[in-house]
C-alpha cells in the first residue's frame, strides 16, 4: 500500500536508440503488423526484449499501416503553385519573423549544415533555406517549397508530427516511415497564435541524421517560442488601439458593457468587472442580435471595427460579482452556468484533429467554444467513464503516473469555470442529468493525436478494433459505449 504523501516512482527513461537499432525496430514492426494483419489478430507483439518505437512513432507507423502508405514509394506529392505559396505566406502571419528565426537557427557558428523549413498549419513548406548541397539532397525527396509535407503522402516526419501532436517532435533515422527518409533527422516545432490558441504552422529543422545535435529540438522549441512572443507583442499593440475606438462609445452606452477583440478578449469595459477573455462562440454569432454567454448570461452584440461591443440585458444583480473568475462565475455552480445543469446536452467534438471544441445546450441557452488538447482529453475520459474517476485515476490515465494529481487539479478547476454545475466531483464525473455525445474523427489514429496518454491510445486502438465505440445518442447495433479501462487488462 503507498504511503500517504509518498510519490510514485516514474518509469525510467531508456537511453536513445541508435540509427542502427531503429532500423530494426522499423522492419520487426512493419513486418510483426503485417503478419497480425494476415491472421486478423490485433494483439501488439509479447517480445520484452524487443525495442519498440516511441508511442507518437508507433501510433503514426499503425495509422498510416492501416492507410496503406508504401514504405518504400510513399504518396502521390501535393505541391502548391507560386501564387498560392504567396497567398499562404501573407495570411500566415510569419512572413515578418523569418529575419529573426534565420538568425537564431541557422547562424550559430560550429553548427552542421541544416535546412530551415517555415510550414503552414496544412503542412506546406512555405519557406526553406539552408546549405545548398544539403538542399539539392532534399529536393530528391521531395523537400521543397510549396509541398505539403503530411503524413499521408510522406509518411511519419517531424513536422507531420509536431503539426499533429502540437508539441515539439523529432524524428530520427528510421523512425520515418517510407526508408528513403532514413538518412535524415528533422526537429520541429508548432506555431501557435497567442491570441486565439489557433495552430498556424510549424518551424522545423532538417539535416543528415548522423550529424545532427540533441540540442537541435530545445533550440527549435525556444524558436516557436520567439515566435509566438513576436504574435503576441502583435496582439497587444492592436488591442490597445481597439481600447481607444471603444473609450468614446463606451461613455456613451447606458448601462454594462465591453469591448473586445475577434478572439474575446477585453479591450475596455464599463459597468461590470472586466474578465480578461470571453469565450465566443466557436461557430461565430448567429443572425441574431441577443446571444447567451456562459458568463454574462444573454448579451446584445454588436460590430465594432475589429471586435464586437457586447452589453448584457439581465439584470446588474446576475452579472458575475469581483470575486467571480476572470472568465465566468465561480465553479460552484452559481451564476448563469448553474441554470445548464439541469437537462442540459454537451457535445464533445473531435472529429478535427487539432481542433477539439465543445457545444453545450441546455435550458437557459447554447454556446460553444474551442478546447485546449489538455481540456479535450479530460473530457473525453469522463465521457466514457460516467461513474466518475479520481483525480489519482485521471492522472494514471493521462500520464501513467497516478502522482500528478495536482496537475489534474488545476486542469479540472479551470474546465469547471466554465461548466459550473455540468461537472461534479468527488470522483470527477458529469452531472447525471446532462446527456453526453462524442463525435469522433473517420479514423480511430486521429482522435486527439496530440495525446500520448495510454487511456487515449488503449481508447485509439480499441476503437480501430471495434471492440468500442465512443458515447453516442442512440445505442445501435455494435460495440455498446462503455468505460476505458485505464490499465491494460
Amino acid at each position: 500500500m503507498r504511503q500517504p504523501g509518498r510519490q510514485t516512482r516514474r518509469p525510467e527513461r531508456r537511453p536513445p536508440q541508435t540509427a542502427a537499432e531503429l532500423a530494426k525496430v522499423h522492419e520487426r514492426a512493419l513486418a510483426e503488423a503485417a503478419a497480425r494483419s494476415a491472421t486478423r489478430d490485433t494483439a501488439a507483439p509479447d517480445d520484452p526484449a524487443l525495442f519498440q518505437p516511441r508511442p507518437e512513432i508507433g501510433d503514426s507507423w499503425e495509422r498510416l499501416r492501416r492507410l496503406g502508405l508504401d514504405p518504400d514509394a510513399g504518396a502521390a506529392a501535393v505541391h502548391l503553385g507560386p501564387a498560392e505559396i504567396e497567398r499562404r505566406r501573407r495570411v500566415s502571419g510569419l512572413d515578418p519573423l523569418l529575419p529573426v528565426l534565420r538568425d537564431t537557427l541557422l547562424e550559430p557558428p560550429g553548427q552542421p549544415p541544416l535546412i530551415l523549413a517555415i510550414t503552414d498549419a496544412d503542412g506546406h513548406i512555405l519557406w526553406q533555406e539552408g546549405e545548398r548541397g544539403l538542399r539539392r539532397s532534399a529536393d530528391r525527396i521531395g523537400f521543397l517549397t510549396g509541398a505539403r509535407w503530411i503524413e499521408e503522402s510522406v509518411g511519419t516526419n517531424g513536422i507531420a508530427a509536431a503539426l499533429r501532436t502540437q508539441r515539439p517532435m523529432q524524428v530520427h533515422s528510421a523512425e520515418h516511415y517510407l526508408r528513403s527518409h532514413h538518412s535524415w533527422t528533422c526537429v520541429a516545432a508548432p506555431v501557435h497564435d497567442p491570441g486565439t490558441g489557433r495552430l498556424i504552422g510549424a518551424i522545423n529543422l532538417s539535416g543528415p541524421a548522423h550529424s545532427v545535435r540533441p540540442y537541435l529540438l530545445q533550440l527549435t522549441a525556444t524558436a516557436a517560442r520567439l515566435a509566438e512572443t513576436e504574435l503576441r507583442a502583435r496582439r497587444l499593440e492592436s488591442l490597445h488601439h481597439l481600447r481607444t475606438l471603444a473609450a468614446p462609445m463606451l461613455a456613451r452606452v447606458n448601462g454594462p458593457a465591453l469591448v473586445v477583440d475577434a478572439a474575446g478578449w477585453t479591450a475596455a469595459a464599463a459597468g461590470l468587472p472586466p474578465p480578461a477573455r470571453l469565450r465566443l462562440p466557436a461557430e461565430g454569432w448567429g443572425p441574431t442580435a441577443v446571444h447567451w454567454l456562459p458568463s454574462l448570461g444573454e448579451c446584445v452584440i454588436e460590430p465594432l471595427a475589429d471586435g464586437w461591443l457586447i452589453r448584457p440585458v439581465l439584470p446588474q444583480d446576475t452579472a458575475p460579482a469581483p470575486s467571480d473568475t476572470p472568465e465566468g462565475p465561480d465553479p460552484a455552480g452559481h451564476g448563469p452556468l448553474a441554470e445548464q445543469a439541469e437537462g442540459a446536452r454537451l457535445r464533445l467534438d473531435l472529429r478535427r484533429a487539432g481542433s477539439p471544441a465543445l457545444s453545450v445546450h441546455g435550458a437557459a441557452g447554447s454556446w460553444s467554444h474551442a478546447l485546449s488538447p489538455r481540456h479535450a482529453e479530460l473530457l473525453l475520459l469522463l465521457a466514457t467513464e460516467r461513474n466518475g474517476l479520481s483525480a489519482a485515476q485521471l492522472a494514471d490515465a493521462l500520464f501513467g503516473d497516478p502522482a500528478r494529481t495536482v496537475t489534474v487539479r488545476a486542469e479540472l478547476s479551470r474546465l469547471r469555470r466554465h461548466l459550473g454545475g455540468l461537472l461534479a466531483h468527488r470522483p470527477y464525473r458529469f452531472a447525471e442529468s446532462v446527456l453526453v455525445t462524442v463525435a469522433g474523427p473517420e479514423d480511430p489514429y486521429d482522435l486527439l493525436p496530440s495525446s500520448s496518454g495510454p487511456a487515449v491510445r488503449r481508447l485509439r486502438a480499441g476503437l480501430a478494433a471495434g471492440t468500442v465505440r465512443l458515447p453516442g445518442p442512440l445505442p445501435g447495433p455494435g460495440p455498446l459505449p462503455g468505460r476505458v479501462p485505464l490499465a491494460p487488462a
